[in-house]
C-alpha cells in the first residue's frame, strides 16, 4: 500500500460510520411508510445498518461482529431511527429518500467491506465479492423484514453496482495504488451507477420461464 494504514484504517472507519447511519435512515424511513411503531422502526433502522457488516466479519473470520460489540453502531442506528420516526417530513423531503440513503449506504459498505477483507488477508478478488456482500447485506434485512422481493434478486442494478465499488478497491490493492483516491473512486462508481440505474430505469435481464401447457 502506498498510504499510512493508519489513515487508511479512519477512513474505513468514517465510511463505515457513514453507511451505517444512510442504511439505518433507508430502514427507518421504509418502516415509517410502511406505518410501523416506534419499536418496529428502530428493529428494521438497526437491522438494514447491521447486517452487512454482521455477515462480513463473520466471513471472514472478526468475532464477534463489530456491530455487536461497539457500542456506536447501535447508537448510530437509534439515531437515524428516532430522527425518522420523528422528523420523517424533513428527512422525506429528498425524492425517493429511502433509495438515496440506500445507494449511499451501498457504496459505503461496499469500499469500507472490500478494504477490511483486504486488511484480513483475503485475495482481491474474494475482497471484492466481500464487499459486495457487505453492501447488499443490509438492504435484503431490511426487504425481508418489510415481506418484500429483495431489490438485490431483482432486475435493478445493485449488486453489481457494489460489486464494481469493491472492485475498484481491489484493483487498487492489486495494483499498488494509494487507497484514500481508490476508495473514494469506488464508493462515487457505486453510488453513480445506483442512482443512475434508478433515474435512467436501468435493469439487467431478467429470467423467462417457458409457458407452462394448461392444465386439463
Amino acid at each position: 500500500m502506498l498510504t499510512d494504514p493508519r489513515l487508511v484504517k479512519e477512513l474505513a472507519a468514517v465510511l463505515d460510520a457513514t453507511g451505517t447511519f444512510a442504511f439505518a435512515l433507508s430502514g427507518a424511513t421504509a418502516g415509517v411508510r410502511r406505518r410501523l411503531d416506534l419499536f418496529g422502526v428502530l428493529v428494521l433502522s438497526f437491522a438494514a445498518a447491521t447486517s452487512g457488516g454482521i455477515a462480513r466479519d463473520v466471513l471472514i473470520g472478526s468475532i464477534p461482529p463489530a456491530a455487536l460489540t461497539e457500542l456506536r453502531y447501535l447508537v448510530l442506528s437509534l439515531a437515524a431511527g428516532l430522527i425518522t420516526f420523528g422528523f420523517y417530513s424533513l428527512v422525506s423531503m429528498h425524492r425517493n429518500p429511502v433509495q438515496i440513503f440506500d445507494a449511499a449506504g451501498l457504496a459505503l459498505f461496499a469500499v469500507a467491506g472490500a478494504q477490511k477483507a483486504l486488511a484480513f488477508g483475503l485475495h482481491p478478488v474474494m475482497a471484492a465479492l466481500l464487499g459486495m456482500i457487505t453492501g447488499i447485506g443490509g438492504g435484503i434485512a431490511r426487504d425481508l423484514l418489510l415481506a418484500e422481493v429483495p431489490a438485490v434478486l431483482r432486475s435493478d442494478i445493485y449488486a453489481v453496482a457494489a460489486l464494481a465499488g469493491a472492485g475498484v478497491v481491489a484493483a487498487g490493492e492489486i495494483l499498488q495504488l494509494p487507497v484514500v483516491p481508490t476508495m473514494t473512486v469506488g464508493a462515487a462508481l457505486c453510488f453513480g451507477l445506483r442512482v443512475l440505474a434508478l433515474r435512467r430505469r436501468w435493469q439487467l435481464p431478467t429470467a423467462r420461464a417457458p409457458e407452462e401447457p394448461p392444465s386439463s
